[in-house]
């Protein structure tokens, strides 16, 4: 073989081993295929994207609503993540790596390259261009292997703001409900029909918000966006539909209420102050005594639950115009109305308003007076006193204050103190009762024991009524006589005093 025979083969085998290792320096054309930037697909395919569509800069302008661009936006890179590098045919600078604190990934050959904030696409179209300055056309492919856990704010109208950092369970993005369960739920006056997400891409801020409330009522799952690393949340306030606030209690974002709250009850109720209130039923305590504990329960705590807690209301209570005041995290103070009757007459139960911690609750004194029917109404709800006070004074057994359900009638108002003495009149007595105007009734009312419940002849006892029995005309004249007899008796006894001595008397 001739040395010029010889001299090709060995170029040619030189020029196969810079093939494989890649060592050659730009100008030799044609030994790579053309790999031009890969766009990721379903199923792990790509396609090839222009260089120059790809690199132009990203647009941002704040939209007021949810768009399906933002819900689905891709991933983004950054400290934490960790990612495959490949190069085609050139395993010796592939391999696993980790974004740096500062955004970027130390690279062979090329070194570092800040892949902060950009997508996987963008990121490989950056990391192709550095290979760019020392291969021919290389042929990158940049794999996620590992997400970062997410660091997010949450303010406003949340149980519990601040900073949260969420782990990413490398299967699914955490979602905006997930954040806001772990935060403690929203309050009592948050606007989920506004929440709004700040988030920051390619340096620009984004700023839009997400209609909870579809998702609360609706299902939309569209809604619940899932969350990038650096988002903020914010909740506003606002003034929540008492028929809305149930639904929203009961949903996933709420608390989950195990805590106690602290409120305020003053007003028109027997024993008004703070109160430590626990969800679930309570029991009202003796009306003006100390009693009634809260229960621990799962459900939200009430304005019922804390009206029983103060011990009941009183009779001059005006339930029409029940008030709660509530400060907000982020516009001071709101103030809205109840109408307990109508939980009483028609059962809106939503007019049973569910509390949050700091509200107090107003119950203004009627003006004007309640009707028979619906005193009785008012005396027998689960709100009202467990008993009343009443005063029976006169000629019966057991004179003096006495406690007695609500409601009782005025007949066994008296056979609650023990019934008439010997000297009592048992025909009538008299009732005396203070009125929601601060006037004072009296009433002469006929007395029939076998007579049910009447507001002419046997009403029902209101608190702080007062029955009193007189004397019969005998005890009447009786007491005359003997108030009569009794001087004469008296002077008698002086008179008989000196006869005495000679036994006279």
């Amino acid at each position: 073989m001739s040395n010029l025979a010889i001299f090709r083969v060995l170029l040619s085998q030189r020029l196969g081993l810079a093939l494989t290792t890649g060592l050659l320096l730009i100008g030799i054309d044609g030994l790579y295929p053309s790999v031009a930037p890969a766009q990721r697909m379903p199923g792990g395919s790509t396609t090839a994207v222009p260089l120059v569509e790809a690199q132009k800069p990203p647009t941002t302008t704040a939209a007021p609503r949810l768009s399906p661009q933002v819900s689905n936006e891709p991933y983004t890179l950054g400290a934490g993540d960790r990612v495959q590098l490949t190069l085609f045919q050139l395993p010796q600078y592939s391999g696993e790596f980790e974004v740096q604190v500062d955004g970027t990934l130390t690279l062979p050959v090329v070194g570092n390259v800040n892949v902060q904030g950009l997508t996987l696409d963008t990121a490989t179209e950056r990391i192709t261009a550095r290979y760019s300055q020392f291969l021919r056309r290389p042929g990158v492919t940049l794999n996620l292997l590992t997400r970062r856990p997410l660091v997010i704010g949450v303010a406003g109208e949340i149980n519990r703001p601040g900073s949260y950092t969420l782990a990413n369970n490398g299967t699914a993005f955490p979602t905006i409900t997930q954040l806001l369960t772990q935060a403690g739920g929203v309050t009592g006056s948050a606007n989920v029909r506004e929440v709004q997400v700040r988030r920051l891409r390619n340096g620009q801020t984004q700023l839009f918000a997400v209609n909870l409330w579809d998702l609360v009522s609706g299902g939309d799952l569209g809604q619940d966006i899932t969350l990038r690393d650096g988002d903020s949340i914010f909740i506003p306030s606002t003034l929540v539909p008492l028929e809305e606030a149930q639904l929203l209690a009961e949903a996933a974002i709420a608390p989950t209420n195990t805590s106690p709250i602290n409120i305020a009850v003053v007003g028109e109720v027997f024993r008004p102050g703070p109160y430590t209130l626990r969800g679930g039923s309570t029991r009202t305590g003796d009306a003006g005594l100390p009693g009634g504990e809260g229960g621990g329960s799962a459900r939200p705590p009430k304005i019922t639950d804390a009206i029983q807690l103060a011990g009941g209301i009183k009779p001059m209570a005006n339930i029409r115009q029940v008030q709660v005041r509530r400060l907000t995290r982020t516009s001071g103070e709101q103030v809205f109305t109840v109408d307990l009757w109508s939980l009483l007459e028609a059962g809106a139960t939503q007019q049973n308003a569910l509390l949050q911690e700091g509200d107090t609750v107003f119950i203004p004194t009627a003006t004007t007076a309640l009707g028979p029917a619906e005193a009785s109404s008012l005396a027998s709800a689960s709100f009202a006193p467990d008993t009343i006070r009443i005063n029976v004074v006169g000629e019966v057994r057991n004179a003096g204050l006495v406690e007695v359900p609500p409601n009782t009638p005025l007949n066994q108002g008296i056979l609650a103190a023990g019934g008439f003495n010997t000297r009592a009149r048992e025909t009538t007595v008299g009732l005396v009762r203070l009125n929601p105007d601060g006037t004072v009734t009296q009433r002469e009312i006929n007395i029939d024991f076998a007579q049910g419940i009447s507001d002419a002849d046997n009403p029902a006892l209101q608190n702080n009524d007062i029955i009193i029995v007189g004397r019969s005309g005998l005890a009447s004249f009786s007491d005359t006589l003997g108030g009569i007899a009794n001087p004469l008796a008296n002077f008698l006894n002086i008179l008989s005093a000196p006869f005495r001595i000679f036994n006279l008397f």
